[in-house]
């Protein structure tokens, strides 16, 4: 094939996070199809492309050159000395040729970013000096030193620093850059760049500092950089670049800016031809090298052995007496983790658990497939006995398909760090790392983005974005096509037009860089000499590859997973040891414990793992939980794939449809889940004894069914059904049997994981059924930071009748504790209180004693930490309520205890406080003496809607309470017995509005709202539909009490209720009653009430009837209607003046 005479050397792609357009395939494409032999990608200071872009290229037949265009400090590295970001660095174009210049490369980088980042990662010429061997170097853009001198006028200094890179790169490896995009800084620069070329014995290299595809993308490029910098294409002063010119060119394109520098471009070819850089990760047979650190055994061990020892002792441990069966199975796995030379990756994970264990970190029971191997039980690795579960050692490590092991680790999400740091300092700082990922620009986000840069009301742009599908993998193709309103919005409207057409061209591109929420990477030596790192969210080292390049190198990569519930266990547990004096041992905990499972069958399973949702509380019901076994079927139950096996599953659990097996041989596999196949490792197991298939082969079978790789199944078929003809099964029957099994292995889940994770829903249902107090503590102080969950929790205790008192400076602990029966709130789930402010209320407290008021309190905590928003914040919350001040006056002195705090703090500074501290007596300087302002306190509903918004709940009251009356009265359900209505029914409820989003149809874009309503019980949401809503959007926002009247929605986990009416609870009474009953005794007829009586009606004309109810001293009763002239409105003044003459509970109101 003929190629062209240039090629890109100078290249942005989107891993220069909002600064590069251009998306790896498209590059590669765009390159084959203009017939270049080679592409390189430079990125802005980065490499996170780099493999990715290798393997595409690859694959194109395009020589791939990896490269970066990197920032070089103008002295030291290590110098902060810049006025700005615009004199910290200069740019350079560093090529690898080879392996060694991509290794140097890989360390530059790493370097630039751990060692010399300042506003950007940095390198200086000392150390590129040091590292520049298999390199080529170009002098960069505009931004490189010897264009920043030149454009200075600084020609002398230009060249002088064309010699130092001449000096670094050695003969022939240095380029001075040319460039032309129109700009005029460029043209100047071009005409000095030919003479210092000569002057010093330089080449010139044509390049095009490539950021876009394509010339019309120059404004979707503009916008990316608007995105990146908070800017509005409105901004005349906004970062971008100057002309349309900077988007990938052909050669032809090329030669037009540039071929009067002769040569220029065909030294590209030049470069290309220098570049031979190979990367291969596979042996000589192409079998993946895995990097796994060699685990130090002690001496005199080798590692094998010691692995074997550490298994054995492990199984004497978990099997006493130990079954021959259990050993052939160890030793079966023994042999294939020696034959695929994994022993040092066991010993290692061995290693880790093993020491969090020592250090009392919770470690979760297992995940995955490694709970299915004995080898790891026995190690402590997992939990999950594998024998008793029928778990397979080859759905985790197949000796037929040679893949790294994949053991993730649940830790507790407190804790997670100390173990990383372990690892770090037993394999070597420089050899561990956690792992990039990088977040996208997804639909809705996209629109939004670009909505914002383009200067669009938020409103109309939040409307568009929220017509998007709910789907966070949903493309802005597959909205159009799948929401009619955002193809119409586009098809009728220019600007949602533009505003669409600029997403789609930048959809997907990476947006910014994190640290993994799980991954690490350890490595056999020093990481730098695999891949590139940086800094992370915490400024951790982290890798610039992410997942999937980390596990092309062959790396050992590990997920610690932080799960929050493994912490609410720990914490539970030791509660329970604290307030009750007993250890328990989760070795000792039956798993067929009967308040656990009277617990999962009335799905009282708020706060319980994976059983929290309406789904699974209502399949938990359904199902009927009798044994652990169940358990496990129901986690793997509820998900999309098996849900069509829902029903049918239930009715074979309880008898109603009979259980057949179309042959003999199927029942000991199937028997456990009533003759459904349900797991993964019943595809094996039924390949193997159906069909005589090993059980590595059964597990590829499992693998090509679940993957659907159509070329292999019907090779598969022919084995199995040969196979099971073989041992006995007619060929009828066995191909029957393959179509089962191959139209159930698409929804398999793997067993092994789901009896882990069951393991764990287990444990929180038993500590929730045996020890609720401690474990709601547990389960609260999990939450600290996050309100809502506070409150749903809350809710919860309300529910289980466990008392919850309100936070108090003088009792509560930074967590929640336990008090008896009840639950203390904790300090730091109180609003704006941060754990440095309770840590110093805490010790002014251990140190001190109990606060006598708030000016001992503020003279005694740090006032850098707590502040005056603590101060507010405490007060409100109810936290000073036991010092026996009303809130209104301790908020009247808060400035005056934060004056005298300052004074008592300044004096002790200065040594003046001890002398009148003795003549005084104690606490004298601690505020004693003063008095605080006597103010009325504030009203209730102010005082309710402070606590609400500080704890999440209410401490001294609750604002339905003096609806009281309406409630029961006119609501006819409530969120408790919501769930009992039928879809469609209608029912009245009364409540609180606790959150409100306001938000816009997808067809007619009308607004409505989703509400939450809140009664005594719980919540339920509601939806508003636009008719409704523009009648009663002023009663739609939070703390407002409505008697809300629609129709049940019963589709999903939680009914729903589609409001018909809103209206105020206020009102309620005169609006919905339908009869007045008053009671009139005789003896009120002899004192002349009646006309009393007949006044206040007269006084309060409406529509509803009264109806008087004469009673006698004798029982005898008569009930008379009274005229339409004394119709009334049952106001609330109006009972309330009856029941002033005629005595309490006089007045009778019907719905």
């Amino acid at each position: 094939m003929h190629h062209s005479h240039f090629a890109h050397l100078h290249v942005h792609s989107e891993y220069s996070l909002l600064d590069g357009a251009c998306r790896l395939a498209a590059l590669v494409e765009r390159a084959r199809e203009l017939k270049m032999p080679a592409l390189a990608l430079t990125d802005h200071g980065f490499m996170g492309g780099a493999l990715e872009f290798y393997a595409k290229a690859m694959a194109a037949g395009v020589k791939p050159i990896i490269g970066q265009e990197m920032y070089i400090a103008p002295g030291r590295r290590t110098e902060r000395k810049a006025s700005g970001i615009k004199d910290a660095s200069y740019h350079i174009l560093l090529l690898a040729k080879d392996i060694q210049g991509y290794r140097n490369l890989l360390a530059l980088s790493s370097r630039a970013h751990l060692e010399g980042f300042y506003y950007k990662p940095r390198i200086d010429k000392e150390l590129l000096a040091s590292m520049s061997g298999g390199l080529v170097g170009a002098s960069a853009c505009l931004k490189g030193e010897i264009a920043a001198l030149i454009l200075r006028g600084d020609l002398a200094g230009a060249e002088r620093a064309a010699g130092e890179f001449k000096e670094i790169f050695g003969p022939g490896d240095f380029y001075l850059e040319l460039h032309n995009h129109g700009i005029e800084e460029q043209k100047r620069v071009n005409r000095e760049l030919p003479g210092i070329a000569r002057r010093v014995g330089l080449p010139l290299l044509a390049t095009n500092d490539v950021h876009y595809m394509r010339r019309d993308d120059a404004l979707a490029h503009e916008v990316l950089l608007c995105i990146q910098t908070g800017k509005t294409l409105l901004d005349e002063q906004r970062m971008k670049l100057s002309t349309g010119e900077f988007y990938f060119k052909s050669q032809e394109e090329m030669a037009a800016a540039l071929g009067e520098f002769e040569g220029a471009l065909a030294r590209t070819i030049e470069v290309v031809e220098k570049c031979t850089l190979e990367l291969n990760f596979k042996d000589e047979k192409g079998a993946q090298i895995y990097r796994i650190p060699d685990y130090p055994p002690p001496a005199g061990k080798g590692r094998m052995e010691y692995l074997r020892e550490l298994c054995r002792d492990g199984i004497a441990r978990r099997y006493p007496g130990t079954p021959p069966e259990v050993m052939q199975r160890l030793d079966r796995e023994l042999k294939v983790i020696e034959r695929m030379n994994f022993e040092s990756y066991f010993l290692i994970v061995w290693d880790f658990i093993n020491w969090a264990r020592r250090q009392d970190i919770p470690v979760g029971p297992g995940r995955g497939s490694a709970a299915g191997s004995i080898a790891a039980y026995a190690l402590g690795i997992t939990d999950i006995d594998p024998l008793r579960y029928n778990l397979l050692f080859e759905r985790f490590l197949n000796p037929n398909r040679v893949t790294m092991p994949d053991m993730d680790i649940d830790f507790c999400y407190d804790r997670r760090g100390e173990l990383i740091g372990y690892v770090s300092e037993r394999y070597g700082h420089e050899n561990v790392a956690q792992i990039i990922t990088f977040g996208r620009m997804k639909a809705k986000a996209v629109i939004r983005d670009v909505g914002r840069v383009l200067g669009m009301p938020y409103g109309e742009v939040d409307a568009i974005a929220k017509l998007v599908p709910a789907d966070p993998k949903i493309t802005l193709a597959e909205a159009i096509d799948t929401e009619p309103e955002l193809k119409r919005l586009k098809e009728k409207d220019e600007r949602v037009a533009r505003l669409m057409d600029l997403a789609f061209s930048i959809e997907g591109l990476a947006r910014n860089a994190s640290t993994h929420a799980a991954g690490v990477v350890i490595a056999d030596r020093p990481l730098t000499d695999y891949l590139p790192l940086c800094r992370g969210t915490n400024d951790e080292p982290i890798t610039q590859y992410a997942m999937k390049s980390v596990e092309e190198i062959g790396l050992l990569k590990m997920d610690f997973l932080g799960l929050r519930t493994l912490t609410v266990l720990h914490n539970a547990l030791q509660i329970i040891k604290h307030t009750r004096g007993t250890a328990i041992s989760w070795d000792d905990i039956p798993l067929d414990d009967p308040a656990t499972f009277d617990l999962l069958n009335r799905a009282d399973t708020v706060g319980v793992f994976q059983l929290e949702s309406g789904g699974m509380r209502d399949l938990s019901k359904k199902i009927g939980l009798d044994r652990f076994e169940d358990l496990i079927a129901l986690l793997a139950l509820f998900r999309p794939g098996p849900m069509r096996m829902l029903d049918d599953y239930v009715r074979r659990k309880h008898g109603e449809t009979k259980i057949t097996y179309i042959h003999p041989g199927l029942e000991p596999i199937l028997k456990d889940t009533y003759g459904v196949m349900l797991y993964q490792e019943q595809v094996i197991q039924l390949a193997h004894e159906i069909a005589g298939f090993t059980l590595p082969q059964a597990d590829n079978l499992r693998r090509i069914m679940g993957k659907k790789i159509v070329e292999q199944m019907a090779k598969q078929q022919e084995a199995f059904v040969r196979g099971a003809v073989r041992k006995g099964v007619k060929k009828a029957v066995a191909e029957q049997i393959f179509e089962m099994v191959s139209r159930f292995a698409e929804y398999g889940f793997n067993k092994s994981h789901s009896a882990a994770y069951a393991l764990i829903a287990y444990r929180t249902a038993y500590l929730k059924a045996n020890y609720p107090v401690e474990y709601m503590a547990a389960l609260l102080s999990s939450e600290i930071n996050n309100t809502d969950k506070i409150a749903e929790y809350i809710a919860e205790c309300a529910r289980m009748r466990i008392k919850i008192l309100p936070p108090d400076v003088n009792e509560s602990f930074a967590r929640f504790t336990v008090v008896g029966d009840a639950i203390r709130f904790g300090l730091a789930a109180v609003k704006n209180v941060g754990g440095s402010a309770v840590d110093s209320i805490l010790e002014a407290r251990k140190k001190g004693g109990r606060f006598t008021s708030i000016f001992d309190f503020g003279c005694r905590v740090d006032s850098r930490l707590v502040n005056k928003k603590v101060f507010e914040s405490l007060i409100c919350g109810g936290a000073f309520d036991s010092l026996g001040f009303r809130r209104a006056q301790l908020m009247a002195g808060v400035e005056r205890a934060i004056e005298r705090a300052a004074e008592a703090q300044r004096d002790r500074r200065q040594g003046q406080g001890s002398f009148f501290d003795v003549l005084e007596g104690p606490r004298v300087g601690n505020g004693a003496g003063e008095e605080l302002p006597d103010v009325p306190e504030w009203p209730e509903n102010r005082l309710l809607a402070q606590e609400k918004a500080l704890l999440g709940f209410y401490v001294s009251g609750h604002p339905l309470a003096r609806f009281g009356g309406e409630i029961r009265r006119f609501a006819t359900a409530s969120t408790e017995t919501l769930s009992a209505e039928k879809d469609g029914a209608t029912v009245k409820l009364g409540g609180i509005i606790a959150k409100v989003r306001v938000t816009f149809t997808r067809r007619q874009n009308k607004k409505m709202a989703v509400a939450v309503l809140e009664d005594l019980d719980g919540t339920v949401e509601i939806l508003v539909v636009p008719r409704v809503y523009e009648q009663a959007a002023p009663l739609i926002v939070e703390e407002a009490a409505v008697l809300v009247t629609g129709r049940v929605s019963a589709e999903g986990d939680n009914p729903k209720v589609i409001a018909d009416e809103i209206m105020p609870l206020e009102e309620a009474q005169q609006r919905c009653t339908a009869a007045m009953y008053v009671t009139v005794h005789l003896s009120d007829i002899e004192r002349g009430k009646l006309d009393e009586l007949k006044n206040l009606l007269e006084g309060a004309p409406g529509a509803c009837p009264v109806f008087l109810d004469f009673a006698s001293p004798t029982g005898e009763r008569v009930l008379m209607k009274t005229g339409r002239q004394f119709r009334v409105t049952p106001s609330r003044e109006l009972v309330r003046g009856v029941e002033t003459v005629l005595g309490e509970s006089s007045v009778r109101l019907t719905a």
